[in-house]
């Protein structure tokens, strides 16, 4: 790996959470990304109570349903901290209940690590999206719909659209793909009440992201949340990560030209790289991909720091 400070600690190197051994949380699960502990200590539920989680993001990078053997040197620490810089912006009820050691959360994952209210997920990826790419142009081209809902003709890759549109995708185990599905079959999973909810959350966090992010010259294109309900309060809770360039498409405003693939603030390197002839790996065989080249974990990681940077205006460390 490249790019790592002479002094950096253990704990912020490119690493697999799972396996760390936090004293006073026991590990419960793993996903592509990020790692859930639960309290196991008398102390720890004393200061932090016993309905609650400790989030762990690592620096793990997913591509076409695989997790790869190679990491991006502090992207746990960059979709937490900007995760955190997102859900103060948002007038919307989130799930983060401490981000400091002096909150709760262990040493050796600060800065990298939310502790945050255990939540019943609901079973459906909120998509919002402002602009017509992805697997949404993929369906406009050949049905001329996004989700079933019916688009005007002519648009092109990364035209805006007229209105943010709520397109959900039923969640898939790892190494699996989302599926795209319509509004009538989340209500048909959520019922009538909680997928109205949803689609107003999603939209409403969309619109509020979409202008920030304009006035800092960064178009967002797409973005997918999750929400839980909270069996404490009643509410339904926004959950997961927020708007990070793992759940969300941004491109630069400077060099934004509909008709064409938008160079993007994510895993794109890693993408290209993976489907070039120089990788030697084809995608649909079923192996797994090789490791990454240096300079393309190296501008990956960049990617994700100017993402971070441009948006809240501070400077990672």
């Amino acid at each position: 790996m490249t790019e790592k400070p002479a002094q950096e600690p253990q704990q912020q190197r490119g690493l697999n959470t799972a396996t760390l051994d936090l004293p006073g949380w026991t590990h419960v699960y793993s996903g592509k990304v990020r790692d859930l502990y639960e309290p196991a200590d008398a102390a720890i539920v004393e200061q932090v109570g016993q309905d609650c989680v400790l989030v762990v993001a690592s620096d793990r990078i997913s591509a076409y349903d695989h997790v790869l053997a190679s990491e991006i040197p502090d992207k746990g620490r960059i979709l937490t901290q900007l995760s955190l810089w997102w859900f103060d912006q948002l007038d919307v009820e989130h799930h983060v209940l401490a981000s400091t050691v002096e909150g709760g959360v262990p040493a050796a994952v600060e800065g990298r690590a939310m502790i945050c209210k255990k939540l019943e997920m609901f079973p459906v990826e909120c998509i919002a999206r402002g602009y017509l790419t992805g697997t949404g142009l993929l369906e406009y081209k050949a049905s001329g719909t996004v989700c079933d809902i019916p688009l005007p003709e002519g648009l092109v890759d990364g035209s805006r659209l007229e209105r943010p549109l709520f397109t959900p995708s039923a969640k898939a185990e790892v190494g699996h793909h989302d599926e795209n599905i319509t509004y009538d079959a989340v209500v048909g999973m959520v019922g009538d009440d909680i997928a109205g909810r949803l689609s107003e959350l999603t939209l409403k966090i969309y619109t509020t992201a979409e202008k920030i992010a304009r006035e800092r010259g960064i178009i967002l294109a797409d973005t997918k949340v999750e929400f839980g309900y909270d069996a404490v309060s009643g509410a339904i809770v926004l959950g997961d990560e927020v708007l990070t360039p793992d759940s969300s498409r941004f491109w630069d405003a400077a060099t934004y030209r509909p008709g064409q693939a938008q160079p993007s603030f994510d895993k794109q390197y890693v993408r290209d790289w993976l489907t070039s002839a120089e990788s030697g790996w084809d995608k649909g065989s079923g192996t797994p991909p090789p490791a990454l080249p240096e300079d393309v974990v190296a501008r990956t990681r960049s990617r994700y720091v100017e993402a971070y940077e441009k948006l809240t205006g501070r400077t990672f460390a």
